[in-house]
């Protein structure tokens, strides 16, 4: 059954009350369930109509095989990251439920000019060329479905790709064009517990490759990436998992460190 307007706005709606809220579903009831990749984007650009902010950015989702294996997808997933879900470095998370209770370590990446949607793929470095600044940051996901790791890739976008909270740090004053991000050191700390420590190697083979998949996604669906937008290119290393009072570094040595504490 095709995905009319209305059937789409409804299926926003839902997510977009559950995430409100702090609940969960099941699942997308079947007249609003996307059956495909192109109908859960629509469900999720409606979404960012709900923010009264301009869009802050992108993420991607299930950029290594192990987080692929986890949730039952076999590629990447395209997320928004609004505006309102934005907390500064050093700051906190606002108390709220969230069933993941995980934070990722990964690069980030600000755009200087537009890539807007054409018919040739873009390159990695026609896509690098456009960037202006590389930033560290923290990914805090989290999901409106009760279980899911079994609702599919289609429903997942529509749900955002897992978005929930983000942080980003200053730009990096370092030369991190000069740098082998692939190989590039990353550490992950709850401060007191425990740290684990990845590479950009992690993120579909280096972030850079992951920033042009991003950029190549919203060009099949016809959508530009915008001067200012910053996309974070997915986890360097299995997610770190939470208590609540834990503070969250993640140390990108040269690139610069983002903190965030969880209330």
């Amino acid at each position: 059954m095709a995905m009319t307007p209305e059937r789409v706005q409804d299926a926003a709606d839902l997510l977009y009350d559950a995430w409100t809220r702090g609940e969960v579903i099941d699942a997308l009831p079947g007249p609003v369930r996307p059956a495909t990749r192109e109908e859960g984007y629509a469900i999720q650009a409606r979404l960012e109509a709900r923010s009264a902010k301009p869009l802050y950015g992108w993420k991607i989702a299930a950029t290594g095989k192990a987080g692929q294996q986890h949730i039952n997808v076999d590629g990447p997933l395209a997320g928004r990251l609004l505006a309102e879900r934005v907390v500064d470095s050093g700051g906190s998370v606002p108390e709220s439920p969230n069933r993941m209770r995980v934070a990722e370590v990964e690069f980030a990446f600000r755009m200087g000019r537009d890539l807007a949607p054409r018919d040739v793929p873009f390159t990695v470095d026609e896509v690098l060329d456009a960037v202006a600044t590389l930033h560290a940051a923290i990914e805090i996901p989290d999901s409106r479905y009760e279980d899911f790791t079994t609702v599919g890739a289609p429903q997942l976008i529509a749900d955002d790709a897992c978005a929930h909270y983000f942080v980003c740090a200053e730009a990096t004053g370092a030369d991190w064009r000069a740098l082998d991000l692939v190989a590039h050191r990353v550490l992950g700390r709850v401060e007191g517990r425990y740290e684990r420590e990845g590479s950009g190697a992690a993120v579909l083979g280096d972030p850079r490759v992951a920033l042009a998949w991003l950029a190549n996604e919203l060009r099949a669906l016809g959508i530009t990436l915008s001067r200012g937008q910053t996309v974070t290119t997915g986890t360097c290393f299995k997610p770190l998992e939470l208590e609540p009072g834990d503070v969250v570094v993640a140390d990108l040595g040269v690139i610069g460190r983002a903190s965030v504490r969880f209330a």
